[in-house]
């Protein structure tokens, strides 16, 4: 049976669900796997000059993760750490950071705004009830710009299902851990649903560090007169946290009291809503595609990373109204295909923010007052990027992309406290703190960006690609706005990076095959965190160069009938080539601090006949050691994990799951740090963990 393919751009193809098979019969080309990030739209993964990694819904259904990180490292060269809860910060071709690097997509549209970043993106996503995840690496190409530099995040929601279906999961695990996940939906002549509930909750297992999030998706799917489609998700997330993720424990609790939270006032208040409907229209060669979305954004935050050197508490929101349109015509000479389109982004924001004064005995923060108010502002963030991009075959084998993307971007700042410094001392803090205050002003960021790159086929088998991609990231509104002590933040430039990448993919036999990318990566005028040694302050200033080079290896292959072995392999190495710190120091030759040059994650599964498609798998984490301060005077010596897996489909109707992570109940770090004054600083990862939980699947 053919089924139609003018698929949804911003999803796979697999996303149009019964409705596409019942809607008309156009061939669809199957040239192995299909990506859809590339060119936010369908494409054969052989076409596409771009290391892309995908994890498919059979993964997510298997291992039902817990946490983002615990999927996302089968990807190669991603390292997703645990901040608390669902929290986390990324790690794609950069090192460890909460720096505005990386572009969070839910169905190809942006989950927040280029103005308001959040590093904890993916637990505003409903990530196990997903159809799949796409992981860009590098700069993105010329239909995203800004945002794209270390790498794209593309989570699919599920497709409306051909007939009724049902499912519904409960889970339970170590230290509390809860999570009901319920979906459900249907297709009726043109029309099709889907509607997913995400109810998770845990304990914690450091000190006062609970977890509750409740979060729900709904689609709808429309075809009209079988040449146009319409599909229309609402999302929302409301997430409570207290979190110590990131509250670091000085060396030696680390090793005996790694249970320890010495800022147990610290919370994260999360709200997030989000709103798209995508319309498409294939009309002969050429495809229509218009796509209105909105966005809102709340979070309040008491950071426990700063309550040592800038107790705040503070309330961010934002709204947004935008549009991602397109026009796509294809050639039938040399298969040339010409993308056109525009993204409109249109975010007021505010920022209200208090010092707080906090009380402490010993180490360890018991309470808190609110003091003076320190900013309180609007920002609003406007966007309009238009883009071109073109393919063609000058040959069978060979295909070539091209693309450039202008973006005009800005602010309007609005200040609603006085222009002049603020200055204080919080109880308990040694040093006055200084928060100044930039008057009212517009700021605009204008770039051109290009893109280029190639892709020849070898074989139906193996194929090879080159790419040059040209990204830039503008500041985000708490790097320009919120300056603290820094002198002038208002002024900071956008990053520039330039990557270049050589890739090849092969499926060495029936079950066998290996991805290896090797990629140069430099970014000018990085805005980096500089942290003052002494006092552990930090501020973001523009800093000169940094270079980003690896290679990454993804090998898969059956052993014999029942065993399969599969391994994701990335050694890079991230370094200052320019950063010298306002006279006082300079770091430039010296390796970026929180960047293991090795990252891998291997795993080994066992599937014999008797589980009847379930498998054991046993996998195993290692990440390399790093420094810990940009000096480069210490270093975490990294650490190795050991997790089993298991699944088993007891019936057609029902299936069993579960995994033990850190088997070995090994003492590993999250993230690290160290200053002159402090010492060493690591923040402990989860001991040994228990999770199990059931599935039951009612089709019609």
């Amino acid at each position: 049976m053919q089924r139609k393919l003018f698929c949804l751009s911003l999803a796979s193809c697999a996303g149009l669900g019964g409705i596409a098979m019942a809607a008309g019969t156009t061939t669809v080309p199957t040239l192995g796997e299909i990506t859809v990030t590339g060119t936010r739209e369908e494409r054969p993964l052989a076409e596409t000059p771009a290391t892309i990694g995908v994890i498919k819904r059979k993964q997510l259904k298997e291992l039902s993760p817990a946490h983002p990180s615990q999927i996302m490292g089968q990807v190669p060269g991603v390292w997703v750490n645990t901040t608390g809860g669902e929290g986390h910060m990324t790690a794609i071709r950069q090192p460890l950071t909460t720096s505005p690097v990386y572009l969070f997509l839910e169905d190809g549209i942006p989950t927040r705004s280029t103005g308001f970043f959040n590093h904890n993106a993916l637990y505003e996503i409903n990530v196990p009830m997903a159809e799949g995840i796409e992981v860009t690496k590098g700069p993105g190409t010329a239909l995203y710009g800004s945002d794209a530099i270390g790498g794209i995040i593309n989570v699919l929601t599920r497709p409306a299902p051909a007939k009724p279906e049902a499912e519904i999961s409960l889970e339970g695990g170590s230290y509390g851990w809860r999570r009901l996940l319920a979906t459900g939906g249907n297709t009726v002549g043109d029309n099709g649903w889907r509607a997913d509930l995400n109810l998770t909750g845990t304990d914690g297992w450091r000190d006062a560090t609970n977890y509750d999030r409740q979060s729900g998706t709904l689609r709808w799917d429309r075809v009209f007169g079988g040449d146009a489609l319409l599909k229309t998700i609402a999302t929302f997330s409301n997430i409570d946290q207290q979190t110590a993720g990131t509250s670091t424990l000085r060396e030696a609790d680390y090793h005996d009291n790694p249970t320890l939270n010495y800022t147990p006032i610290s919370l994260r208040k999360v709200k997030a809503f989000r709103l798209s409907s995508a319309y498409e229209k294939e009309i002969g060669s050429t495809l229509i595609s218009i796509t209105p979305y909105v966005r809102y954004n709340e979070a309040d935050l008491l950071p426990n990373w700063a309550l040592t050197f800038d107790p705040t508490i503070s309330n961010v929101q934002n709204n947004s109204i935008g549009l991602v349109a397109k026009y796509r015509y294809d050639f039938v000479p040399l298969r040339t295909r010409v993308i056109a389109g525009v993204d409109l982004d249109y975010s007021p924001g505010s920022r209200f923010e208090q010092s707080i004064n906090t009380t402490r005995n010993g180490r360890t923060f018991t309470a808190y007052s609110v003091g003076q108010t320190l900013y309180d502002y609007d920002a609003t963030f406007r966007g309009i990027s238009p883009y071109l991009h073109t393919e063609l075959s000058p040959t069978e084998r060979l295909r070539l992309t091209a693309g450039v993307r202008y973006d005009h971007l800005g602010y309007k700042y609005d200040n609603r406290l006085p222009d002049s410094d603020i200055v204080i001392r919080p109880a308990n803090i040694p040093f006055n703190i200084t928060y100044r205050h930039p008057s009212d002003r517009t700021v605009s960021f204008d770039r051109l960006s290009p893109k280029l790159g190639a892709t020849y086929g070898f074989t139906p088998d193996t194929n090879a690609f080159v790419s040059y991609n040209q990204a830039f990231r503008a500041p985000s509104e708490g790097q320009l706005f919120r300056p603290g002590t820094a002198l002038n933040t208002v002024d900071l430039k956008p990053v520039v990076a330039d990557s270049y990448e050589i890739g090849l993919r092969s499926k060495l036999a029936e079950a066998a095959n290996i991805e290896v990318s090797v990629y140069r990566m430099t970014k000018q005028g990085d805005i980096l965190s500089y942290r003052d040694p002494v006092t552990g302050a930090t501020q973001a200033v523009n800093a000169g160069k940094t270079l980003h080079r690896g290679v990454e290896m993804k090998i898969g292959a059956d052993l014999w009938q029942q065993l399969r072995f599969d391994s994701s392999v990335s050694y890079a190495k991230h370094s200052y080539q320019e950063w010298a710190v306002s006279g006082t120091a300079d770091y430039s030759g010296n390796e970026i601090e929180t960047a293991p040059r090795l990252i891998a994650n291997t795993r080994l599964s066992y599937a014999p006949l008797l589980l009847k498609g379930g498998r054991l798998t046993m996998e195993w984490v290692k990440l390399g050691s790093y420094w810990m301060d940009a000096a480069n005077t210490q270093k975490y010596d990294g650490h190795d994990l050991l997790n089993l897996r298991a699944y088993y489909p007891v019936r057609a109707q029902w299936e069993l799951f579960g995994s033990i992570t850190n088997l070995a109940d090994t003492r590993y770090a999250e993230t690290t740090s160290y200053t002159t004054t402090r010492g060493r600083e690591l923040a402990p990862g989860m001991p040994r963990t228990f999770y199990a939980g059931v599935r039951y699947n009612w089709n019609k």
